[in-house]
This record gives C-alpha cells, sequence and structure tokens, in this order.
C-alpha cells in the first residue's frame, strides 16, 4: 500500500552498526535539527518524555501515560516506550511503527529493521528510523512517530495525509 505524501528518502543508506548498541553513524543531524525534532515529538498529547529502559544512556524515550489506554502490545517496545531518540552525534530513533508501515518505511529508504527485531527477540515492526538530515526531513521523521503514536492508540495508520494532530502545548501540527 502506497502513499501519496510519503516520499522516497533521497541518496544513500546511512552506515550503522549491525549489532546493539544499534547506532547511526553517519548523515548525522545539527544539534538545531536534533532540537526541533525532540520539541515536535514530545509535544505529543499524553505522552511522557523518560530516560529510555532499553537504549544507551542518554536517550531519551516517548512512554505513552499510564492512564491512557493502549492498542496492541506489538505497539510498545518495552512498558510504554514506543520510541525514543539516541543522544547526538547519532540522532537516530528507534520506534515500534505499524507492520506496513514499517515495511513501507524500509522500501522508502528512511528506516532499517532493529537487529534484535531481526533475530525475533523484539517485535520484527521495531525499526530505526534515521536521523533528519536537515529542517526539510523532520517532517518525515515526526511523522512516522506520530504514527507509532497512533498505532500505539490503536489507531489505524494514515500518516503524511495531513490530519491535524493536537499537541500539549495547545498548537496543532499538520
Amino acid at each position: 500500500m502506497k502513499r501519496k505524501g510519503f516520499p522516497e528518502r533521497t541518496g544513500s543508506r546511512p552506515s550503522t552498526t549491525p549489532t546493539n548498541p544499534h547506532t547511526q553513524l553517519d548523515q548525522n543531524p545539527e544539534e538545531l535539527v536534533a532540537r526541533e525534532l525532540a520539541r515536535r515529538v514530545f509535544a505529543l498529547p499524553d505522552v511522557e518524555e523518560r530516560p529510555s529502559a532499553i537504549s544507551v544512556p542518554g536517550a531519551q524515550a516517548l512512554w505513552l501515560r499510564n492512564e491512557v489506554p493502549t492498542g496492541p502490545q506489538e505497539a510498545f517496545m518495552i512498558g510504554r516506550e514506543f520510541a525514543h531518540i539516541h543522544p547526538l552525534p547519532d540522532g537516530s530513533m528507534h520506534a515500534a511503527l505499524p507492520p506496513e508501515l514499517a515495511e513501507e518505511a524500509r522500501e522508502k529508504g528512511w528506516a532499517e529493521q532493529h537487529p534484535i527485531a531481526r533475530m525475533g527477540y523484539i517485535s520484527p515492526n521495531v525499526v530505526m528510523i534515521y536521523a533528519p538530515r536537515h529542517a526539510g526531513e523532520i517532517e518525515i521523521v515526526a511523522g512516522l512517530v506520530t504514527e507509532s503514536y497512533r498505532y500505539l492508540e490503536g489507531v489505524e495508520a494514515n500518516p503524511f495525509m495531513h490530519e491535524r494532530v493536537e499537541r500539549r502545548d495547545g498548537a496543532q501540527d499538520q
């Protein structure tokens, strides 16, 4: 299933490590790009920013608040952690995407399957989303994280259809 607004990523894929810690080694973001991505994803409703329970030291996780009902278990990596951002200089993320979207993100060059998922130890829909290389890629990467968030709420994936998502700060993202 192809989505009109979800473009192919241009250029080559970044180099990554083949095992844990699963790290992006090149094509890393500038600090301002990484901060803007974090600002956008941590503004999703009912999301708490916490240290990751499964990633490298310094990784900041997106956790769904305890009082919010959830969708499928495969939407989470551990507990209520559904995504995390690796500290700079890396800047990549791991997230549990809806299975069809995880496949499409890999096909279009935005993600790769987590090596532990390839081994069958975690859900196969857990991927590394490559760090945005510049401000123009923030929307795509933030859109993938938003779809991870929608998946954990049990909402069918519909990325990049320009639906408005109300943020905790009261603003709206498109």
